[in-house]
């Protein structure tokens, strides 16, 4: 890997950026509904007929000369935090086979040393999804162009640094904004609705989303608006404003396992500071979130992400 654009690849699991419309799933590690307001089922496998008989004809595949079919998550001239991957998703599944080939045609220009990694979104399937994150979190003010191919070019900045800790067990959320430091009360998941541990990236942000709890499995529990949302992943994690944490927030974790803000200014201010590919790291709580769930690249460590590339 050399230092300018070190883009080796690999492959973990992970999501696409995110389906945050005005309306979206529920407060949990459930479903979540689309921009349309249908809900998406996440288990949806493809069909097998029983007792089909499988072809025996040799299938002849080439690799993607323009990489049809492929998209970059990040826009061209976006500015985004320092933890957003590039995520180059497909219309359809790349075979195993031409993924080196696939990787061979992705270049980053840039001053960091990463690599590409294929990854299991969590709606899509495998050999859907292929991303690229630096070994650590960007450096803030590089400057970074993408090529897909001959067909595809995206130059984006990285911004200033947020990474913000949310400890469960405290009730309380650190947030380093360019070496500065505060603390906000948050309430999260009650217990047996707990948040998900790890490192989430924002994939966007809404000034209010529709939330139903029927999609994640929690009956009636709510169905309404919430506002000031920040989405966390694709199962319908948020970190947005909740009325329940005028009162509990730096006290008891009540929520369908979202992060609550109150309603005093506190999740106004925090949403209007927060750009996609800020850090979101929670602590404290029970079972990681996947890499595929949105945008969890950074649960997997460096050798275990280089080791999903094509390429050796």
């Amino acid at each position: 890997m050399t230092r300018r654009a070190r883009s080796r690849r690999i492959a973990a699991g992970w999501t696409t950026a995110a389906l945050c419309a005005l309306t979206l799933a529920g407060c949990s590690k459930g479903a979540v509904t689309g921009s349309a307001g249908t809900e998406v089922d996440t288990a949806a496998k493809p069909d097998t007929a029983a007792g089909r008989t499988p072809t025996t004809r040799p299938v002849k595949t080439t690799p993607l000369a323009r990489l049809t079919g492929a998209h970059i998550n990040i826009a061209d001239g976006q500015t985004v935090g320092v933890g957003m991957p590039i995520s180059v998703t497909f219309d359809h599944a790349i075979p195993a086979g031409e993924r080196a080939e696939v990787e061979r045609q992705l270049k980053v220009d840039a001053d960091v040393e990463g690599s590409w990694s294929w990854v299991k979104d969590r709606d899509l399937l495998e050999g859907q999804r292929v991303d690229f994150r630096p070994r650590a979190y960007w450096t803030p003010g590089t400057a970074v162009t993408v090529r897909a191919g001959s067909g595809i070019t995206r130059r984006f900045t990285v911004g200033r640094s947020l990474v913000a800790t949310v400890d469960v067990r405290t009730h309380m959320m650190r947030v380093v904004k360019d070496g500065q430091t505060r603390n906000v009360p948050i309430t999260a998941g009650a217990p047996g609705m707990d948040t998900w541990n790890g490192t989430m990236v924002v994939s966007d942000k809404a000034t209010k989303v529709f939330m139903n709890s029927r999609t994640v499995g929690y009956g009636d529990a709510y169905a309404g608006y919430y506002y000031y949302a920040v989405h966390l992943t694709t199962s319908g994690t948020y970190l947005h404003q909740n009325p329940k944490a005028n009162t509990y927030a730096g006290h008891q974790n009540v929520t369908h396992g979202c992060v609550g803000l109150a309603t005093d200014g506190t999740a106004r201010k925090f949403y209007d500071e927060v750009i996609p590919g800020d850090v979101i790291t929670v602590v404290g709580s029970k079972d990681t979130v996947a890499v595929g769930n949105g945008y969890g690249d950074w649960n997997a460590d460096w050798a275990q992400w280089r080791a999903g590339s094509a390429l050796k």
